[in-house]
């Protein structure tokens, strides 16, 4: 059976060791948000594989001198970079599973300001070359 990294089992004073630490720099790496732990119901701070994991960049990162700031946005960025990573990865399955001709179409607005449909690839008429009707409204003057 394989272990969910992600499950909060370990208390700070395992956590530390396993991160070659002292458990007070895990508070403070806590408190800073650079890596926050799951609380369990009587508020201790509970760690799991990945946060470990974490603690463990962190301390490779600070050790090659980049300061604690630099560690937390380094951090914050490729939280990013996952997320988007994972809404890309989403994105593309949707859109294989779209691939029907009359999805693929594309509406654009026309030179009138009305909805008309496009192939792909195919731009609207410029207003310059779109035909103009005039129809005279009731009461209009002929011109």
């Amino acid at each position: 059976m394989a272990m969910d990294v992600n499950q909060p089992i370990f208390v700070i004073s395992v956590a530390a060791e396993l991160a070659d630490m002292h458990p007070q720099t895990l508070r403070q790496y806590d408190r800073l948000g650079i890596v926050s732990p799951s609380r369990a119901p009587g508020k201790s701070r509970r760690y799991s594989q990945k946060d470990v994991d974490k603690l463990r960049e962190v301390q490779r990162l600070s050790q090659s001198g980049v300061s604690l700031e630099g560690i937390k946005r380094i951090m914050e960025l490729e939280n990013q970079v996952a997320a988007l990573q994972f809404k890309v990865a989403e994105l593309t399955e949707e859109l294989s599973r779209r691939r029907s001709p009359l999805e693929a179409r594309i509406f654009a607005a026309g030179a009138g300001g009305d909805v008309v449909s496009l192939a792909r690839g195919q731009r609207p008429r410029p207003r310059s070359q779109a035909v103009v009707v005039w129809r005279p409204r009731p009461g209009d003057k002929q011109r």
